[in-house]
C-alpha cells in the first residue's frame, strides 16, 4: 500500500483491551435506518490516485442509490498524517464511522478499544474470500476482527527490457527471482555510469520488514506489549544484501537509498537504472510517465531461502467503536469488499485485492497487459508478520528502525551496530 510514516505517539500506549461500550458507542441500533429514519455514516478514505478516488466515489454513489436508509458521506484523509489524525479524532470523539488505514497501524487503536469488533457483522462470503494468513493481520489475540483487509502491496522488481537486451543479459523468467540472481543480473547490467538497479529507500523499514520473511527474518516473537525482538542473521539478510549491492559490487546506486520511490522513477525511465525495486503501486506512475517506446515488465517474485513469502500488510476498513451505527457501517464494508469493487480499486492503484474472487476478476480484466500477471502472482504467498501484532511497532519504526536503517544504507554504521540499535531501541520503549 501507499507507504507513509506512521507517526508514533503516546496515545497508543496500551491501556488494556477495552470493549466498544467503554466509549459509549458500538453495536448500532438496527440493521437499517427505518426505525429511526435514514442513517448517515461517514467514511474517511485515503485513496489518492485519480483513478482510485473516482472508483471509491463510484462505489459510494452506487451504495447510496441502492440504500436510501443508510447513506454514506465520503470524506478525504491522507496517508501522510492518518495516524496522528486518528489519534486526535479518537481522543476528541470525532472519528469517522468507517476508517481506512492499514493493518500495521491499527493494533494500538484496537487495544485501546477504539475499534469495533466486526466478527458478528462481516458476511460469510467476505470471510471465506480472504486467506487465513491475511485475516490474521486484522485479528486480535482474543479473536476480534478489527478490520476488513482490502488491498495489498508487495515489493516487486520492474525491468527495462531494452536495457537487458543492450547488455546481453537475459530477462529473468519463471515463478521466482532469487536474490542471488537479482544481484548477478544487476552486476551484469552495470556499466558506463549506469547501474543495474535503483531502490528508493528513504523510508526503508516497511520494505525490509516485509521482504525479510523471505529469509525467515521475523524480528519479533510474542504479541502486544510483551513482544520480544531478535535481530540475527535472518533479520539482517535483506539489509546486508542491499548494502552489498550498493557498496561491494557497485551494482545499486547508493544515492537511491536516500530517495523516495518517486524520486528514483525518472532515473529508471531515463535509462540510468535497468531495474527498479519498489511497491507494486508504482506501476501506475510508470504507465503514466514512461516515454513513448519505453519497454518494461515486472520480474518474477523475489525469493529468499524461505521462498517468495512477503509480509501481508493490507489496507483496512475498520469501524470506530464510538460509532452509533456499527452494524450499518459493517454492511457498507461488506458491500465495499465485493469482488467487482475490489477489482476496480486494485486496478486503479495497481494493488492486489485480498479477495481471491477479486484477484481472479482483476486477472481476467488485465489479461495480456504489461506486468499484471507477475504482480498478481506475488500476492499468492503473503503471510502475517509478527511485527503487525506488536503494539509499539509504530513508535519503534519511527524512532529506531528507520534512522538505524538509513545510517546503515548510508554506510555510516556496521550491520552489528544496526542490530544493536534495533534491539536497544525496542528495549527503551518497553519492548
Amino acid at each position: 500500500m501507499k507507504r507513509r510514516a506512521a507517526l508514533a505517539t503516546g496515545a497508543i500506549v496500551v491501556a488494556g483491551v477495552l470493549t466498544g461500550c467503554a466509549f459509549g458507542g458500538g453495536g448500532g441500533s438496527s440493521s437499517g435506518g427505518s426505525s429511526e429514519g435514514p442513517v448517515t455514516i461517514t467514511f474517511q478514505s485515503l485513496a489518492y490516485q485519480d483513478s482510485t478516488v473516482a472508483a471509491t466515489k463510484d462505489i459510494v454513489d452506487s451504495w447510496n442509490a441502492d440504500n436510501p436508509d443508510i447513506q454514506v458521506k465520503l470524506t478525504q484523509g491522507s496517508w501522510d498524517n492518518v495516524h496522528d489524525q486518528l489519534v486526535t479524532q479518537f481522543q476528541g470523539g470525532t472519528a469517522p464511522d468507517v476508517i481506512h488505514d492499514e493493518s500495521s497501524d491499527i493494533l494500538g487503536f484496537a487495544n485501546q478499544g477504539y475499534l469495533a469488533d466486526l466478527s458478528p457483522y462481516l458476511s460469510d462470503d467476505v470471510k471465506k474470500s480472504v486467506s487465513d494468513d491475511v485475516w490474521s493481520t486484522v485479528t486480535t489475540d482474543d479473536k476480534k476482527i478489527i478490520a476488513a483487509p482490502t488491498l495489498l502491496q508487495t515489493y516487486v522488481v520492474f525491468a527495462n527490457t531494452d536495457a537487458f537486451a543492450a547488455a546481453g543479459v537475459e530477462v529473468p523468467s519463471g515463478k521466482e527471482l532469487t536474490w542471488d540472481n537479482l544481484a548477478a543480473a544487476a552486476k551484469g547490467l552495470t556499466a558506463d555510469g549506469k547501474y543495474g538497479v535503483g531502490w528508493g529507500l528513504k523510508q526503508p523499514t516497511a520494505a525490509v520488514m516485509n521482504t525479510a520473511l523471505g529469509f525467515d527474518g521475523t524480528f519479533f516473537t510474542g504479541t502486544g506489549d510483551t513482544a520480544k525482538i531478535t535481530v540475527g542473521a535472518d533479520e539482517l539478510e535483506v539489509p546486508n544484501r542491499i548494502h552489498a549491492m550498493a557498496y561491494d559490487d557497485g551494482s545499486m546506486d547508493p544515492v537511491t537509498l536516500t530517495q523516495s520511490g518517486s524520486d528514483v522513477l525518472p532515473g529508471f525511465l531515463g535509462g540510468k537504472y535497468a531495474m527498479y525495486i519498489g511497491g507494486n503501486y508504482l506501476a501506475q506512475q510508470i504507465t503514466e510517465s514512461a516515454p513513448e517506446g519505453f519497454n518494461w515488465t515486472v520480474l518474477p517474485a523475489l525469493a529468499g531461502s524461505a521462498g517468495t513469502v512477503q509480509a501481508a500488510n493490507p489496507q483496512t476498513m475498520s469501524v470506530a467503536a464510538e460509532s452509533k451505527h456499527v452494524e450499518q457501517s459493517a454492511k457498507f464494508i461488506n458491500y465495499f469488499m465485493g469482488a467487482s469493487n475490489q477489482a476496480k480499486l486494485g486496478e486503479g492503484d495497481w494493488l492486489i485485492p485480498s479477495s481471491s474472487e477479486a484477484r481472479a476478476e482483476l486477472a481476467k480484466a488485465t489479461d495480456g497487459q504489461t506486468g499484471w500477471k507477475e504482480m498478481l502472482a506475488t500476492g499468492e504467498n503473503l503471510a502475517g508478520a509478527p511485527f503487525q501484532k506488536t503494539t509499539n511497532y509504530p513508535q519503534w519504526k519511527d524512532q529506531y528502525a528507520t534512522p538505524g536503517l538509513q545510517q546503515y544504507f548510508a554506510n555510516s554504521i556496521s550491520s552489528e551496530e544496526l542490530a544493536t540499535q534495533l534491539t536497544d531501541g525496542w528495549a527503551s520503549i518497553g519492548g
